[in-house]
């Protein structure tokens, strides 16, 4: 077994863990217990004998205190499983050693390039080794390099017995990218009091802030006639939906929006004369303008359904996680030590906000506090994904001084 970074990266990779938000089973697909099999044999082979799959798919295992005073027990966290979005069967990683700079062509589709003007971190990895796909299927560095980051550092940890730390508690999750990741955590059970998640992007990046998000599902009931027999009867609820669609503020939307400006977005239309469906994510970094966004959309919705006095709808608000700055600030050590050892790693800390959510911010409100690191990853749920392997060595470093400034502070 080899044990780099990189050697683990490009091994999880090739691995299909796409989740899947139509199943209903935990984990939604099987195949990611593929890439948890693995996992678990990295980690006994590494000396973490009590790592182990559980019931739900979730990958736990216990780096030991090697010290005798009390230490804050820690997590790392990351998920196995990759984006809907895009294709992640056969995947061929390429691996683009010492970039020169300029846009990235990818082989296998020569349509897809990664142009330095999409994507100007390009400029700080002059001389690095970037991995890219072959331009056909998403990379999976979300959050594969979390993955391979945590293990790692794990590894390293392990070798290195004269470096002091308290206990680690290892989490990797399934399902995080259809907002299931932590459904089945049983928090009391990992014994861990604070976490952070790898699963960000930019190498010297600490988020403490979240997306709140929301999804909200409408049906209409439209009425059904025969076509020939139509005339001032039909009421089709496919066209009711495309107006409910057409109708959405164009200045509430992630293509037109950046920052702290949250957004509408739909993710599903299907539908029938009869019925139709259409889901939606709502999204903002406050309760409010969640909840000003749902009234809007409501309104919206009753506005069109008024043109349509036969038909009818339902409205439906699923909570999905919610912003965690409020729980991390209570508990700014979290953070400061972060912020150190991104330092002590060699680089610039970097305080921001996600433009969307992780496993931290469902588990910050189940009792355990969570951050989150950068992974080193950039574009994200694409064929444009890429990720340099010096970038993933700078998460390692990050995390073993993690494990060392919990221990020194304590």
């Amino acid at each position: 077994m080899t044990d780099t970074v990189t050697d683990r990266f490009l091994r999880y990779v090739v691995i299909d863990t796409q989740s899947d938000p139509k199943s209903s089973a935990q984990p939604s697909t099987e195949k990611q217990k593929n890439l948890g099999h693995v996992l678990v044999g990295e980690l006994l082979a590494i000396g973490l004998s009590d790592a182990h799959m559980d019931e739900h798919g979730y990958v736990h295992a216990t780096i030991p205190s090697n010290v005798d005073k009390p230490v804050p027990v820690i997590c790392f966290c990351s998920h196995m499983d990759t984006a809907p979005d895009f294709t992640g069967t056969n995947v061929k990683p390429r691996i683009l050693q010492n970039y020169g700079g300029g846009d990235i062509q990818l082989l296998g589709d020569p349509q897809q390039v990664i142009r330095v003007s999409d994507h100007p971190v390009l400029l700080d990895q002059i001389g690095n080794d970037i991995i890219t796909t072959d331009g056909t299927t998403l990379l999976g560095a979300d959050d594969k390099a979390g993955l391979a980051e945590i293990i790692t550092a794990a590894q390293f940890l392990v070798d290195n017995p004269d470096i002091r730390h308290g206990t680690i508690k290892l989490l990797l999750t399934v399902d995080e990218e259809i907002g299931r990741g932590v459904d089945k955590v049983d928090v009391a059970k990992l014994g861990a009091q604070f976490a952070y998640t790898v699963d960000g992007e930019t190498a010297g990046h600490i988020e403490d802030e979240s997306f709140s998000a929301d999804g909200v599902d409408i049906t209409i009931s439209g009425v059904a006639i025969h076509p020939g027999f139509a005339k001032d009867k039909m009421e089709n609820a496919i066209k009711i939906a495309g107006a409910i669609i057409d109708r959405l503020p164009r200045d509430i939307a992630p293509e037109t929006t950046e920052g702290k400006v949250g957004f509408i977005h739909p993710t599903g239309v299907t539908g029938s004369m009869e019925k139709a469906a259409l889901s939606f994510i709502i999204r903002d970094f406050t309760d409010d303008g969640l909840a000003s966004k749902e009234a809007v959309l409501e309104a919206l919705v009753k506005d069109v359904m008024a043109g349509y006095p036969g038909s009818s709808y339902t409205f439906t608000v699923r909570q999905q996680y919610r912003n965690m700055k409020s729980v991390l600030d209570r508990h700014p050590e979290i953070v400061d030590n972060a912020v150190e050892a991104v330092r002590r790693a060699g680089m610039v800390p970097v305080r921001g906000s996600i433009r969307g959510g992780t496993d931290g911010s469902r588990l910050s409100f189940m009792g355990l506090p969570c951050a989150n690191i950068f992974a080193g990853g950039h574009a994200f749920h694409s064929p444009l994904e890429w990720v340099s392997r010096q970038d993933m060595e700078r998460a390692v470093k990050t995390l073993v001084e993690l494990a060392k400034i919990w221990e020194e502070r304590a």
